[in-house]
C-alpha cells in the first residue's frame, strides 16, 4: 500500500507533476476540425472508445456538413452510418435534435455556455465541459470521464461516486491551471497503466504515494472491492 501525501491538496499536485513527466504530450484523442464535430464526437464517445469513434467520424463528417445536414437527415440513415458505435440510434436522435436546437436557437453555432450546452439533447456536464475546453478555450470544471472517475477514487482524491460530486471534489484540490490538463493526464495514465480490472501497480509512477496499490492494499478504493 502507498503512502499518500498529508493533504489530498499534496495529493493531486504530486500526481500531477508526476503524470506530466510521464506523458508530456498528453491531449485530447478525438478528432475534429470544428465546434460540431467536436460536440458530435463527444456525444459519440459515451461508453465507447475515442478510436471506435474517430475511425466512424472520419465518413460522418465528410458526408454532413453543418448543423442543418444533421437535423435534416433522415433517423435510419444517420443511425445506419452509426451503426457500429454503441447506443448509435439514440445517439443519432441526440445529433439530429442537437443540431434542430442549434440552428433554432443558436443561429448555427454550438453554444458557448454550461447552461446552453446541457440543454441540448443528449449533452451531460461532462460532454459540456469537453466542449468548452476545447471549442471555446473556456475551462470552468473538470472533465469526470470513467478513467477519471476510477482514478481519483484510486488515488484517495475522493470518496464520491457521482461524476457531479467527484468534479466538485477535484476543483477544490486541484490546480486550477491543470483542471483541462488533469483529466488527459489521468485518462493517459487509465489506458496504459491504472485499468480498471487489472492495473500494472509494478510499473506505476503512483504506486509509492497510492492508497490501492496491489500488494499491501486489500481493496481497490475505485471499487470498494478485494482486489
Amino acid at each position: 500500500m502507498g503512502t499518500p501525501r498529508e493533504t489530498r491538496t499534496e495529493q493531486a499536485a504530486a500526481i500531477v507533476d508526476r503524470l506530466e513527466e510521464t506523458y508530456p504530450d498528453s491531449t485530447i484523442s478525438l478528432r475534429y476540425s470544428n465546434r460540431l464535430e467536436l460536440l458530435i464526437a463527444v456525444i459519440l464517445s459515451a461508453q465507447c472508445t475515442d478510436e471506435r469513434v474517430n475511425k466512424e467520424t472520419k465518413p460522418l463528417f465528410e458526408t454532413y456538413d453543418g448543423p442543418e445536414d444533421y437535423a435534416n437527415a433522415p433517423q435510419e440513415e444517420l443511425a445506419e452510418a452509426l451503426n457500429s458505435i454503441t447506443y448509435y440510434n439514440n445517439k443519432a436522435e441526440y445529433i439530429r435534435t442537437a443540431c434542430e436546437k442549434i440552428v433554432a436557437e443558436h443561429d448555427g453555432e454550438v453554444p458557448d455556455t454550461m447552461t446552453d450546452l446541457t440543454d441540448l439533447p443528449g449533452v451531460g456536464r461532462k460532454t459540456a465541459n469537453v466542449v468548452l475546453q476545447h471549442g471555446h478555450d473556456i475551462v470552468e470544471g473538470i472533465v469526470v470521464d470513467t478513467h477519471v472517475q476510477r482514478l481519483s477514487r484510486r488515488l484517495g482524491l475522493t470518496e464520491e461516486s457521482y461524476p457531479e460530486r467527484i468534479e466538485e471534489d477535484l476543483i477544490e484540490i486541484v490546480p486550477e491551471d491543470y483542471w483541462q490538463q488533469f483529466t488527459h493526464l489521468c485518462i493517459d495514465h487509465g489506458r496504459a497503466i491504472c485499468s480498471a480490472q487489472n492495473p500494472d501497480c509494478s510499473d506505476c509512477v503512483l504506486a509509492d504515494i497510492c492508497p490501492s496499490e496491489k500488494g499491501d492494499s486489500e481493496i481497490d478504493l475505485a471499487s470498494g472491492d478485494v482486489w
